[in-house]
């Protein structure tokens, strides 16, 4: 599997070039943003590997680019940014995973493993309906657009896969566990409020202008998406 590592501090580079081809992955470095999006243009790549600190570009626009032009490319970001607002960020930009620095390499092998199984068993786009429709609210998971009473809502990358899981597991009550394995791919610090803060920003732009209410707190269990006044 072609891994593409953006990191432009030298030694980091090479120490996880050394560990990832151990393990039997083809890496290639780039040391600034501008010149990994040439690479992913000319590189069909399995995995991007990226810090946020880089020139020219930080590593938030780069995987806005990336993910626009490659959806599916899945992107592990690595940074001594740590707080809660600069993980959301990332994973608003397009992350699947994060992991502050200093890590442990074989907690990184790990996270990669989840993060190609999780994109090995996804439907193809192929194999998977355009759309889901549920009262008024349609998501169309090919294009990612969602629209209620045919307004158009605009979403975050996270955002949008969680109303997906939300949707796709209508009038049942989701606790926060299972939510955060099937979104997040339970590769996060329990003891954030992560999921709270993604369903407030949700109720936020799907609910907000309506009546009818879809997303649902049920206190002691977790969260339920159902049509309810």
């Amino acid at each position: 599997m072609n891994v593409l590592i953006i990191e432009d501090n030298i030694r980091v580079s090479s120490l996880l070039k050394r560990g990832l081809e151990s393990q039997g992955y083809q890496i290639y470095i780039s040391e600034d943003a501008e010149d990994a999006l040439v690479m992913v243009d000319k590189i069909v790549f399995d995995l991007v590997i990226t810090d946020i600190m880089l020139p020219n570009m930080n590593g938030i626009e780069l995987s806005r680019i990336i993910k626009q032009k490659n959806p599916d490319l899945p992107i592990i970001m690595l940074t001594a940014l740590g707080t809660i607002d600069e993980k959301i960020e990332g994973f608003d930009a397009g992350a699947d995973d994060y992991m502050v620095k200093p890590f442990e390499i074989r907690e990184l092998y790990a996270r990669i493993k989840a993060v190609l199984l999780r994109k090995s068993s996804s439907p193809k786009k192929n194999e998977v309906s355009n759309s889901i429709e549920y009262q008024n609210l349609t998501v169309n998971k090919n294009t990612s657009r969602v629209f209620r009473n045919g307004k158009e809502i605009n979403l975050t990358p996270k955002e949008f896969k969680l109303l997906v899981f939300l949707i796709s597991n209508a009038e049942r009550v989701l606790s926060r566990e299972e939510i955060a394995e099937n979104v997040w791919g339970n590769h996060f610090d329990t003891g954030t409020n992560y999921i709270d803060v993604y369903i407030a920003y949700l109720r936020k732009k799907i609910d907000k202008d309506f009546d009818e209410k879809l997303i649902h707190t049920k206190p002691g269990m977790g969260f339920i998406f159902k049509h309810e006044q």
